[in-house]
C-alpha cells in the first residue's frame, strides 16, 4: 500500500467506544421494540439478551483478527487473506451492504420521526435523502471531526437512556409480563427473534472497518468494542424490560415510538420531548457511524484491485475517501424507499453471514501456520467457540426465512460477478492455500502473504525498517536435514555467502574455522553465531541463517548437547559498527522468550527469516542508519 493511500490514525479508545455505541444504539431500541414485541410478547427482553450474547461470542473472532490486521475493510480484509479473493470479495460486499443498511435503517428512523412529529406532509424518503446528504458532509470534513461529533452525541444519548430506565422503572406493573409469550408463540420464536433484531448489534462491523485509523489498535480495539457491546446489551435489556412493564401490550404492539410513548404517558409532554430527542440522537449517531464505516469497504476492495480503482483514492491532507463515501451515500439514500421490516431482516442476515465468514477465517488462518499472524487479542476456547459460532449463525439465518436468504444470495452472486470482472486478473496468496498445500508438501509456503502481514504488524506497532532488516531480507537460509560436522557446516555457509560477497568460498570457510578455533562463538545452549571480519575487503556485509534439523554434536567445549541454530555474519572492516550492532541484535533475538518456539515451528526459508524479522529488538536510530547501511 502506498503512503498516500494510508488513512490517518486519529481515533483513540473513547472514539472506538463512542463510535461502537453510537453504531448500535438507535432504531434497534427506539423503533423496533413495538415490532418485535408484536412477534413474541414480553419474552422479547430475552431475545435482546440472546442477540447480545451471540454478538459478543461472534465478535471475539473479529477482535482477534482485527488486532492482527488492523486495516481498512475489516472483515473483508481478514477473509481475503484467510480464505482467498472470492470469499474476501463476498465478505466485502456483504459487510458493505450490512453496514450501509444499518445506517439506512437509522436514517429511516430519523426521517420517520421528523415526518410524523413535525412535518407529516413531507414524505419520509425526502427526509431520508436530506439526512444522508448531511452525514456525508460531516464525514467529508474528516474522520476526526465525525468522531468528535459522535462522542458528544453518544454521551448525551447514554444520559437520556439512563434517565428513561430510571423513570419507566418506577411505573412498571409486573402483571404485564404474564404470559411471557403471546398466544401461539413458543420459546423457539423468542430465539428466532434474536436473529431478526441482530441488526441492532451490527454496527460493530463498521467500527472494525475503521481499525486502520485507530491509535494503538492492540489495546483500543478490544477494550473499546467489548466495553461498548456489554454496555449496549445491558441498556437494551433494561430498556426493553421497563418498557414492557410500563405500558399495556395493546399500546406497545406495532408502536414506532414506544419509548417516547411511555415517557408521554407517565411524564407528559416533557418526557415525550426528552425521549424524542434521545431517539433523534440515537438515529444520528448510528447513521453517522454507519456511513463512516461502510465507506471503508469500497476502499479496501479497490486497494486490492477487486473493484474500480477510483474507490481506493483519498483526498486532501486529511486523507478522506471521497469516492467511497459518495457511493455509500447514494446506496443509503436509495434504501430509504424500501419497507422497514425488509431492511431489518436483510441487514440482520448479512451481518450474521459476515460473522460466519470471520469465524471460518479464524479457523483457517490459525491452522495454516502463517508465521506473521500476530494478534494481541486471542479468541478464547479455540477451536470450540469459532465452530459453535458458525453453527449458531447458520441456524439463526435459516430461522429468518426464505426472503432474506434470497436477497443475501443475490448479494453473493453480485460479489462473484464483481470478482470475475476484476479479481481474476489479480494473483494473491492466502492462508487456505498454505493449509491445503501442506497436505501434499510439508514445507509449502505463501511468502507474499507473510511479507504483507509483516508490514501490517509493523504499521500497527509503529516499527520502521532498518538496515538490519534489509540484511535479513537478503540473507541465504540453509535447512540442513542430514548430519554434518562443524567444518562441513562452515563450508555450506561459506558457499551460500560467497556469491553476494564476491569472494572465494574456500577462503571464507578457512576464516570461519580459524575464528572458531580462536574462541567459541556458542552463545547459548544449541545456538552459535560464527562471525568473521574481512579485513582486505570494503563495503561487505552478509548474514546466513542456518537450522540444523539433527543438531551438530561436538561443536566445541561450549557445545552443551549440539548446535541446531547458527547465524553466520561476515563484514568488512569499514562495516565494523554494523557488524557489532548485528551481533548484539542477533543475541537479543535469540535470547527472546518466544524465539525457540517460533524457530521450532518454522518450516520454510522465508519463515526462518520472519522469525528474525518479526522479533522484538532494539531498532537502529534513524540518525545512525546511514553509517550502518
Amino acid at each position: 500500500m502506498s503512503t498516500n493511500q494510508q488513512l490517518i490514525k486519529s481515533l483513540g479508545l473513547a472514539d472506538v467506544f463512542c463510535i461502537a455505541v453510537g453504531a448500535m444504539i438507535s432504531a434497534g431500541i427506539f423503533l423496533l421494540p413495538g415490532t418485535v414485541y408484536g412477534h413474541v410478547g414480553p419474552a422479547v427482553t430475552l431475545s435482546y439478551a440472546l442477540g447480545g450474547l451471540a454478538a459478543l461470542i461472534g465478535t471475539l473472532a473479529v477482535l482477534e483478527m482485527a488486532t492482527a490486521m488492523p486495516q481498512a475493510g475489516g472483515i473483508y480484509y481478514f477473509s481475503t487473506r484467510a480464505l482467498g479473493p472470492l470469499a474476501g470479495t463476498t465478505a466485502g460486499i456483504l459487510d458493505w451492504a450490512a453496514t450501509s443498511l444499518k445506517s439506512a435503517f437509522a436514517i429511516w428512523g430519523t426521517a420517520h420521526l421528523m415526518s410524523t412529529a413535525w412535518w407529516p406532509s413531507v414524505p419520509i424518503p425526502v427526509f431520508g435523502i436530506g439526512l444522508t446528504l448531511l452525514f456525508l458532509v460531516v464525514n467529508l470534513m474528516s474522520t476526526a471531526a465525525a468522531a468528535r461529533l459522535q462522542q458528544i452525541l453518544v454521551y448525551v444519548l447514554l444520559a437520556i437512556m439512563l434517565y428513561y430506565i430510571f423513570l419507566a422503572g418506577q411505573n412498571m406493573e409486573l402483571t404485564r409480563f404474564e404470559p411471557a409469550l403471546l398466544p401461539g408463540k413458543t420459546p423457539f420464536d423468542a430465539i428466532r427473534e434474536s436473529g431478526f433484531l441482530f441488526v441492532s448489534y451490527g454496527g460493530l462491523l463498521g467500527v472494525v472497518s475503521i481499525a486502520e485509523e485507530v491509535r494503538n489498535p492492540r489495546r483500543n480495539l478490544p477494550l473499546g468494542i467489548i466495553a461498548s457491546l456489554v454496555v449496549v446489551t445491558l441498556l437494551y435489556c433494561l430498556t426493553m424490560f421497563v418498557t414492557t412493564g410500563a405500558i399495556p401490550p395493546n399500546g406497545l404492539i406495532g408502536a414506532y415510538e414506544p419509548l417516547a410513548k411511555v415517557a408521554q404517558i407517565h411524564h407528559g409532554k416533557a418526557g415525550y420531548i426528552i425521549l424524542t430527542v434521545g431517539a433523534l440522537l440515537a438515529y444520528v449517531t448510528t447513521g453517522n457511524a454507519g456511513l463512516m464505516g461502510a465507506a471503508r469497504y469500497p476502499v479496501a476492495l479497490a486497494r486490492d484491485q477487486y473493484g474500480p480503482a477510483i474507490f481506493a483514492k483519498v483526498y486532501t491532507s486529511r486523507k478522506i475517501p471521497i469516492p467511497a463515501l459518495l457511493l455509500t451515500g447514494f446506496v443509503v439514500a436509495a434504501v430509504q424507499f424500501l419497507d422497514i421490516e425488509s431492511i431489518v431482516q436483510v441487514a440482520s442476515t448479512v451481518v450474521m453471514l459476515s460473522y460466519v465468514l470471520t469465524n471460518l477465517s479464524l479457523l483457517i488462518i490459525r491452522e495454516s501456520g502463517v508465521m506473521n499472524y500476530r494478534p494481541s487479542f486471542r479468541c478464547p476456547l479455540y477451536p470450540i467457540l469459532p465452530i459453535f459460532c458458525i453453527l449458531l449463525f447458520c441456524v439463526l439465518i435459516w430461522m429468518l426465512g426464505d426472503t432474506s436468504m434470497g436477497i443475501s444470495f443475490g448479494l453473493i452472486i453480485f460479489s462473484a460477478l464483481l470478482y470475475l470482472r476484476y479479481g481474476l486478473r489479480v494473483k494473491r496468496q492466502y492462508a487456505l492455500q498454505q493449509l491445503v498445500g501442506r497436505l501434499a508438501k510439508p514445507d509449502y509456503e505463501v511468502p507474499v502473504l507473510e511479507k504483507e502481514l509483516r508490514e501490517v504488524v509493523r504499521m500497527r506497532d509503529g516499527v520502521s525498517e532498518d538496515p538490519f532488516d534489509r540484511a535479513l531480507e537478503q540473507a541465504p537460509v540453509l535447512v540442513v536435514g542430514h548430519e554434518v560436522t562443524r567444518e562441513e557446516l562452515f563450508e555450506l555457509a561459506a558457499k551460500a555467502a560467497a556469491p553476494n560477497l564476491g569472494m572465494d568460498a574456500a577462503e571464507l570457510r578457512d576464516k570461519l574455522i580459524a575464528r572458531e578455533r580462536a574462541s567459541s562463538t556458542v552463545i547459548a545452549p544449541g545456538v552459535a553465531i560464527p562471525h568473521v571480519m574481512l579485513n582486505q575487503e570494503k563495503d561487505k556485509f552478509q548474514i546466513v541463517l542456518v537450522k540444523c534439523e539433527h543438531g551438530i554434536q561436538n561443536w566445541g567445549e561450549e557445545d552443551d548437547g549440539g548446535i541446531n541454530t547458527a547465524v553466520f555474519l561476515f563484514a568488512s572492516e569499514d562495516r565494523r559498527a554494523a557488524h557489532l550492532r548485528a551481533l548484539a541484535m542477533i543475541a537479543q533475538i535469540i535470547m527472546g522468550a518466544n524465539f525457540e518456539r517460533r524457530w521450532r515451528l518454522a518450516r520454510t526459508p522465508q519463515q526462518f527469516r520472519e522469525v528474525f524479522l518479526m522479533a522484538n529488538r532494539i531498532r537502529v536510530p534513524k540518525l545512525a542508519r546511514s553509517s550502518a547501511s
